[in-house]
């Protein structure tokens, strides 16, 4: 994919000084980047980079001397990391596959297939599906029935995506994610040691575990626009009500999502997070990795919760926790600092217990 530098920078709204017509095809680090690269020198301790490297224009801070770089030209944007959502999508061209449906595809005859989708090799889609326009299915992705796609959407190689399940527009499944599947839901005969041990917090009684018995998945799962879902992820289906993920909200990779989990707009849910069963959780929520959040509960909207945090209980609108149990982050610091101090304070209980027992000894 290749285009001039003065396209680049109207798609971007950026300001651009010197030549125009440079083609680009890339972009790359200062001191890796060839003729036809964009660099990426957004602040100052990248500049010297631009020396090593070929490129004749570069995407630098405000007030740079681009000149005095051996540029021929740069652009100058505000907010530089904000920028590179627009540079990556520029130059982004997509995956490789051809609107239609490929001869080795496999789609059931009742499936409705908008205009210009495109159904990559080895595909299934299943009875009754509905893909919208534009929406692109890659290779070895599978659509169970009666499951609903939305326009723009882009299932990666491998997406599994199962039955009654709804995509909103622009929808990004990255390769491998796997959504509604059936609920990790069991339940025994009589009362189980489970049960037991949740009401009494420890004691469980007499009561054996039985065989368990399968809640099956009716519910299916409802996606809203402009969702993504990273590598290898999954999303369970409801019990009976779907599963839903609100317009917005961005999940990493290796995260899993339970059955009648309610996540809200704008979210953000970083690698290895887990969401246990009928969870509500609010808009622009921030759980950062290995997350870990309990069943039942409520998180508020505008919570952010830090690396390796475990939520058990509920959590109110804007609170900023950490640790586990989950606190206040400014508690938890201090938390930290009283663990750091432990063997200092070990050592001087040990010394002051010695001084005591000397001194009754010389008595």
């Amino acid at each position: 994919m290749e285009l001039l530098l003065s396209e680049l920078a109207l798609a971007l709204d950026a300001r651009l000084e010197g030549k125009g017509d440079i083609p680009i095809s890339g972009a790359a680090e200062p001191a890796a980047a060839a003729s036809t690269d964009l660099a990426l020198a957004m602040q100052p301790a990248y500049a010297e980079g631009l020396k090593a490297g070929d490129a004749r224009a570069a995407v630098l801070w405000d007030g740079a001397d681009w000149q005095s770089y051996g540029l021929e030209a740069a652009i100058f944007v505000p907010r530089p990391r904000y920028a590179m959502a627009g540079i990556t999508r520029t130059l982004d061209p997509g995956p490789a596959v051809a609107p239609g449906i490929h001869p080795s595809a496999v789609v059931d005859p009742t499936a409705e297939i908008g205009e210009g989708a495109a159904i990559g090799p080895l595909a299934v889609i299943g009875p009754r599906v509905r893909i919208g326009a534009r929406a692109v299915i890659c290779p070895h992705a599978s659509v169970a029935e009666d499951t609903v796609i939305g326009d723009d959407v882009l299932l990666c190689a491998g997406v599994r995506v199962g039955r009654r399940v709804t995509l909103g527009n622009r929808v990004i499944l990255q390769p491998g994610a796997a959504i509604g599947g059936d609920g990790f839901s069991f339940v025994t005969p009589e009362k189980s040691a489970v049960e037991n041990v949740r009401e009494s917090l420890g004691d469980r009684q007499e009561t054996r575990n039985t065989a368990w018995t399968r809640i099956h998945s009716l519910g299916g799962v409802v996606i809203g626009d402009d969702v993504e879902v990273g590598a290898n992820s999954t999303i369970d289906s409801g019990t009976i009500r779907a599963t839903s993920v609100g317009r917005g909200t961005k999940i990493d990779n290796l995260v899993q999502i339970g059955h009648n989990v309610q996540i809200g707009e704008d979210c953000l849910l970083c690698g290895l997070v887990g969401v246990a069963g009928s969870t509500k959780i609010g808009n622009r929520v921030v759980l950062a990795g290995q997350v870990g959040v309990n069943d039942n509960i409520t998180i508020g909207d505008d919570v952010v919760a830090g690396g390796a945090t475990k939520i058990f209980t509920k959590v109110p609108a804007g609170r900023v926790i950490l640790g586990s149990p989950a606190v206040e982050m400014s508690t938890q610091m201090e938390i930290n600092k009283g663990l750091r101090r432990l063997p200092r304070l070990y050592r001087d209980v040990a010394a002051l217990k010695k001084a005591v027992q000397n001194d009754g000894e010389s008595d």
